[in-house]
């Protein structure tokens, strides 16, 4: 069991997904997106250049299994190799100037009074 799972989720931090596939490719000696046009069409995958680059250089919000099992075909790695799990604290909200430690206290709505002719 990894720390990751360990964790309990808590309201003050956030969790995302971190996206390695650029650092794979860089370690398997590919350093541009084309360079997995051919091996992708090896494996039956035939998707665009603009897809491809898509997937490499941002985070997929969903990916197809096929791809991801040919990307680690083609990369020699396991997806737990694409997906890194990213904790942040979440920033503790600002209280504004002059409000910490009224308690109760309520502004009272304010009456705007028309001027009157005689009150000059």
């Amino acid at each position: 069991m990894n720390s990751a799972s360990s964790k309990l989720p808590t309201p003050d931090r956030k969790v995302s997904l971190k996206w390695n596939l650029r650092q794979i490719m860089a370690s398997a000696g590919m350093f541009k997106t084309t360079d997995l046009v051919e091996p992708l069409a090896a494996r039956g995958i035939n998707i665009s250049k603009q897809m491809i680059y898509k997937v490499v250089t941002g985070t997929p919000q969903r990916i197809n299994v096929d791809l991801l099992a040919a990307l680690c075909d083609i990369l020699d790695c396991t997806p737990n190799d694409f997906l890194e799990l990213t904790y942040e604290q979440k920033p503790k909200p600002r209280v504004p100037a002059g409000t910490a430690g009224i308690g109760d206290l309520r502004p009272v709505r304010a009456t705007i009074r028309r001027r009157r002719a005689y009150d000059s």
